[in-house]
């Protein structure tokens, strides 16, 4: 088939600036959205481009001088086209080149029963128009932009076909696509490839009110539904195991992930109290001992206890006399003792002193004991290890002091346990030894992955490794400028809701090339459901609506059986999934 009507000609541009292009008569500016996609037909490939701006032009200054009256439609009309006419910027994000002759021959025969007449493709090719099927993107190689197409090279709106060939579809039996929803002019879906989103560390990003947490249920609701990695999520706020309550008027929820997938999600909780009270049914309690609590967990929430260098040092000293039972020895320790010990290791009795007083918020948390007959974390290991999922719910334990502690001591041992398991898997070569791909998603993540902290904490370190070890990281947080520049420079795909903050909206564009022509992009989202997708699972950048989490996506993605849902519970997943996309 043949491209729709051209909406303008490429007047100028360069590879590093991008193309400018001059809208035809017929075509109004006001048509013209940033974030769109349009074509480019050079005479040898296509180019995939995304609009990044719109502006006004005139063919002489004396228009300026005296514009026409606003009720002089007549001169308007005259003007329109040839004196004043709309211009906009095109950044191209893919050239589109059609394969051999021989190649498409072969698809040819293969799809129409082996005619062998390929001609038709050919002429389409020699004309510059490529014709394809809705269905197949292999007629076409995706390629990086190395040049530009010539002066004069005519714009088209982009098709469903063109969407196929760059981001495929749900249902390709050789990827695992996801569909994280579609193009903001358009009803044809955009999906991420979740084998390359789980190979490195990943981040949601957006201000508060955006929907981070609805993109990032549509994200682990992919990767359970796909099998494309295990999942063990650090619930901060209670919002991705039983269900999450939605902004706005009422008291409407949407379903979390144990309701969407029973038997594959398991919820684990550090406090069982809160979690009884919201009806959570078959939640496992967490509980952690001062024995798992290492001195380099200490440094990751030195700020929140207020402890000095001194008692760091001091308590290396401590671990080393007394090993994993020094935080218990040295709580039950006296002055004369701490004096004593003091005169024998050389250490400074006020900075021990004055540990131990801090150290003794740590009994306030509900799940902290001073030893567990049971290990917890071999517990939510061998849960992972059987391929199912990991809430880990904090309830009324959700400050910054018990939110730190707890996820950096249980990814310590996580992280250590796969590197030894990595580590047999790369000596054996047997597949059996493999271990499952991991994605680990922790909320405030710039409270983890600062400057300061980074290299203290087990997530800066998984960050750096990428997928070495077969872990990876999914941050969701609201201040991406937080976050140390070289991990932001390793997170492999970023999804993007609305920024105002120009720090922020620069450190979402860390380590990646034409960045700058985005940032208008991203700055124009709307607040609810829009979000900017670029990086390693995409093939270019692409500003999409994102997908409805409500009944239909329930019943297409999750277990549950919706038909089976009252119909009261069915009008309230509606009304939830309004309410938090802001309608």
């Amino acid at each position: 088939m043949l491209l729709a009507h051209p909406l303008g000609s490429v007047i100028q541009g360069s590879l590093s600036s991008g193309l400018e292009v001059r809208l035809h008569p017929d075509i109004s500016v006001e048509d013209m959205r940033v974030g769109k996609f349009l074509v480019v037909q050079g005479n040898q490939v296509r180019f995939f481009c995304l609009l990044t701006d719109v502006s006004l032009g005139t063919a002489s200054p004396r228009i300026f001088a005296n514009p026409p009256l606003p009720n002089d439609t007549f001169l308007q009309d005259v003007l329109a086209g040839s004196g004043t006419y709309g211009t906009i910027e095109l950044s191209p994000m893919l050239m589109l080149a059609m394969r051999s002759d021989e190649a498409i021959a072969a698809l040819l025969n293969e799809s129409n029963g082996n005619n062998g007449n390929g001609r038709g493709k050919k002429t389409s090719q020699k004309n510059g128009l490529a014709s394809f099927t809705a269905n197949t993107s292999t007629e076409l190689e995706l390629l990086p932009v190395k040049t530009i197409p010539s002066h004069f090279s005519q714009v088209y709106d982009a098709s469903e076909s063109d969407f196929r060939a760059v981001f495929g579809w749900e249902d390709d039996p050789t990827r695992k696509n996801f569909e994280i929803g579609k193009p903001l002019d358009m009803d044809v879906p955009v999906c991420i490839d979740l084998d390359r989103f789980v190979e490195r560390s990943n981040g949601v990003f957006g201000k508060s009110g955006t929907g981070k947490s609805f993109l990032t249920r549509l994200l682990l609701s992919g990767v359970i539904r796909k099998q494309a990695a295990v999942n063990l999520i650090f619930d901060m706020h209670s919002e991705y195991g039983w269900e999450a309550q939605c902004e706005g008027k009422g008291m409407s929820t949407v379903k979390g992930l144990r309701q969407l997938f029973p038997g594959q999600v398991e919820i684990y909780t550090l406090d069982p109290e809160s979690t009884k009270r919201r009806g959570i049914r078959d939640a496992q309690e967490l509980y952690l001992s001062y024995e798992q609590i290492e001195v380099e967990d200490l440094g990751l929430i030195q700020r929140e206890l207020n402890l000095s260098e001194a008692s760091i040092e001091n308590a290396i000293i401590l671990r080393n006399e007394f090993g994993n039972a020094w935080i218990r020895q040295l709580l039950t320790m006296s002055n004369e003792e701490i004096q004593l010990f003091c005169e024998e290791r050389r250490g400074n009795k006020s900075s021990i002193m004055a540990l131990q007083r801090k150290l003794l918020r740590l009994d306030e948390l509900k799940y902290i004991r001073n030893s567990c007959p049971f290990n917890y974390v071999n517990q939510i290991i061998e849960t992972l290890a059987a391929g199912k999922h990991v809430v880990i719910e904090f309830g009324s334990q959700s400050d910054m002091l018990s939110y730190m502690l707890a996820t950096n001591v249980i990814t310590r041992r996580i992280h250590q346990h796969y590197v030894r398991k990595a580590d047999q898997f790369l000596q054996s070569k047997k597949l059996a030894d493999k271990p499952r791909q991991l994605v680990i998603t922790i909320e405030e993540a710039h409270r983890f992955l600062d400057p300061v902290s980074v290299r203290s904490t087990i997530f800066g370190t998984i960050a750096r490794e990428m997928r070495k070890y077969f872990v990876t990281l999914l941050v969701v947080d609201q201040r991406p400028s937080g976050i140390d520049n070289e991990v932001m420079s390793q997170i492999g795909t970023r999804i993007t809701a609305l920024l105002n903050d120009d720090k922020d909206i620069e450190a979402i564009f860390t380590g990646v090339s034409g960045g700058q022509s985005l940032r208008s992009v991203l700055s124009k989202l709307d607040s609810k459901q829009q979000a900017l997708v670029l990086g390693h699972a995409v093939p270019m950048p692409v500003v999409v609506k994102t997908r409805p989490y409500d009944a239909t996506f329930y019943q297409e993605v999750g277990d549950v059986d919706v038909a089976a849902m009252p119909t009261e519970e069915l009008l309230d997943a509606a009304a939830a999934a309004k309410a938090d996309l802001g309608f």
